[in-house]
């Protein structure tokens, strides 16, 4: 399949992956009630587990998207100065200099 070839030396090669995806309804075996609380119990226990040296906190799967979400919500996405320039330079030779990207406010 041409969709799952990258290139390696110039040449097509398949990617060597694989994937596993299951949907499971937890209120079908204990509950969304119960389910929430013992999961919430396993992720407070998680991150009161000893820390790696240096590190300010433990994460658990998803966190740290989560939050960077909700910060990017707030502050905006961060657009490097090289893109932002191209950005401009491309809507300058289009003739849509009328509109303003936000970060040039």
């Amino acid at each position: 399949m041409k969709d799952l070839t990258g290139l390696k030396d110039g040449k097509p090669v398949p990617y060597r992956l694989g994937h596993f995806f299951i949907a499971v309804n937890p209120e079908f075996f204990l509950g969304l009630d119960v389910f929430k609380k013992t999961a919430g119990e396993i992720c407070r226990k998680l991150r009161q587990s000893r820390k790696a040296p240096g590190a300010e906190r433990i994460y658990t799967a998803g966190e740290k998207e989560y939050l960077e979400g909700l910060k990017r919500e707030k502050e905006g996405v961060p657009v490097p100065e090289a893109l932002q320039r191209e950005m401009v330079q491309m809507r300058d030779e289009l003739g849509l200099s009328r509109y303003r990207f936000a970060f040039e406010a």
